[in-house]
């Protein structure tokens, strides 16, 4: 599935904002979607992970409670809806796609088959 990530930009500190990810291909609906970020020099980092179904979430302890992973199979879309921002999460943001792996090791990049382009959020201090 090919992913197109969207929706970064700059942002104060507490402030929102919502990512967007629109995957082509008619089996949107069999993949378990996640977000991951990166800053330059450091690995990938997981964000949050949603299942097929949309019934299951996993959230990076940093980010529970601030963010929310939601998907509309209709619209072959996933969506990370960000609150109460902290410059620490500056990065470029993934959106990436995984079959079978994921529901056991949600946390890990090699779960993932395909990934988005990314989107850079910046949030000042």
């Amino acid at each position: 599935v090919q992913l197109q990530a969207s929706g970064g930009g700059l942002v104060q500190a507490g402030g929102s904002l919502r990512l967007s990810c629109a995957a082509s291909g008619r089996t949107f609906s069999t993949y378990a979607l996640g977000w991951f970020r990166q800053v330059p020099g450091k690995e990938r980092e997981f964000v949050a992970t949603i299942s097929r179904t949309g019934a299951r979430t996993w959230y990076a302890d940093s980010v529970k409670g601030r963010f929310t992973i939601s998907r509309d199979n209709a619209k072959n879309t996933v969506y990370l809806q960000m609150n109460s921002l902290k410059p620490e999460d500056t990065a470029v943001y993934y959106c990436a796609a995984g079959l079978v792996k994921v529901t056991t090791k949600p946390f890990e990049p090699a779960s993932y088959d395909d990934w988005g382009q990314g989107t850079l959020v910046t949030v000042s201090s």
